[in-house]
């Protein structure tokens, strides 16, 4: 086995990308309110917490390393590559760069970054124009940034999957439901029926597989 700290300990690479992609998420999402940077704030202390295992210190490794050691004796689990555990579990031989699981996370990271971007656009129009945002991702989630940073995450966890980020995963969840069930609660006082109307025929998460084969329908019951 090699030595950890020939892998592990790039404190630099830790801040650098944690900086990059925190700011990527910045330019599409551009908080605003108070719940927009405690959101922002939750992702971002994420990446910061994922970044620290896949460069600087893993822990996961470390904590699992005898049951790891155990079951793929043949693997070196301080290598960097060995980070992908998903590839390393299931056997993948090849840079695990190229694994099923790094180009799914690859897919998910960038459908959640082109999300965030499109309905903040969206958005952007409807507060210029004092308009409720309907089109674009709108028309087939009520949220689709908080959707948008839930691909994000997930492709992370696909990608370089950790137990501290895995214990965050739901508690951001259940952060980002909370916020969403905030917002509603006060665009509804806002708008009243025009907000009703618009969510009574829009998913507050997850689309209607039907609006998304053949575009948003105009009627229908409100679903989570």
């Amino acid at each position: 086995m090699q030595d950890p700290s020939s892998s592990y300990g790039l404190w630099l690479l830790v801040v650098v990308n944690s900086t990059i992609f925190i700011l990527f998420a910045f330019s599409f999402f551009k908080p605003q309110s108070a719940r927009d940077w405690r959101s922002f704030g939750a992702f971002s202390a994420f990446l910061v917490a994922l970044f620290t295992e896949m460069y600087g210190f893993p822990l996961t490794i470390f904590f699992l390393s005898g049951w790891l050691q155990e079951n793929y004796p043949n693997v070196d689990w301080f290598a960097h590559d060995s980070g992908h555990f998903l590839e390393m579990l299931f056997g993948w031989e090849a840079n695990p760069h190229f694994g099923p699981f790094h180009i799914l996370s690859f897919l998910f990271i960038g459908g959640g970054f082109w999300l965030l971007s499109d309905a903040w656009r969206i958005l952007y129009q409807a507060q210029k124009t004092a308009t409720l945002a309907q089109d674009g991702p709108y028309a087939y989630v009520r949220h689709p940034q908080y959707v948008g940073f839930v691909l994000i995450l997930i492709g992370f966890l696909f990608q370089w999957p950790t137990i501290l980020t895995l214990l965050m995963f739901p508690i951001l969840l259940v952060m980002y439901w909370r916020l969403a069930l905030a917002e509603e609660r006060e665009v509804e006082a806002e708008l009243g029926d025009v907000y009703r109307r618009y969510a009574a025929r829009v998913p507050r998460f997850i689309p209607r597989l039907r609006d998304l084969i053949s575009g948003p329908g105009k009627a229908g019951e409100g679903q989570l």
